[in-house]
């Protein structure tokens, strides 16, 4: 959970940073992601994006700890293949989501990809006290 709740707030940096230089609506991202959850398609709104962008990011972390997708340079790779598939097939859906800026949206994914990764890759505390490098649940096999 540690890597899909830092990946999902430094993935939005260079959407953001775009946005602040070009003067942009620093929150239309959030409200866009806000149209994805169920109901809202035409509602959007900034909490309703929040919890949105929090589930998406912690669904598809969970695929990448799966797929045992760790590395910097793996996550940024399967960060391109989620921009594919959240820009390229979900969007088409989602108006809102389809009016944002695409190079800092694949931006943004690239980077969730890249901190996801390398936060996977990362060894823990286990209970025993002792260091792993699998995923909670996981066994080497």
């Amino acid at each position: 959970m540690r890597a899909a709740a830092v990946a999902a707030v430094v993935g939005g940096i260079p959407s953001t940073a775009h946005t602040l230089l070009t003067g942009g609506d620093v929150l239309a991202a959030t409200r866009a992601a806000g149209t994805l959850v169920p109901g809202r398609r035409d509602r959007p709104g900034v909490a309703a994006g929040l919890v949105a962008h929090l589930l998406i990011s912690a669904g598809w972390t969970g695929v990448l700890a799966s797929a045992r997708c760790r590395g910097v340079t793996r996550g940024a790779v399967a960060g391109l293949a989620i921009a594919v598939l959240d820009l390229g097939v979900a969007a088409r859906a989602y108006p809102a989501v389809r009016a944002l800026p695409r190079t800092p949206q694949l931006a943004d994914h690239l980077v969730f990809g890249a901190v996801a990764g390398a936060l996977l890759d990362r060894p823990h505390r286990t209970d025993q006290g002792t260091t792993s490098t699998t995923s909670p649940g996981c066994k080497e096999l």
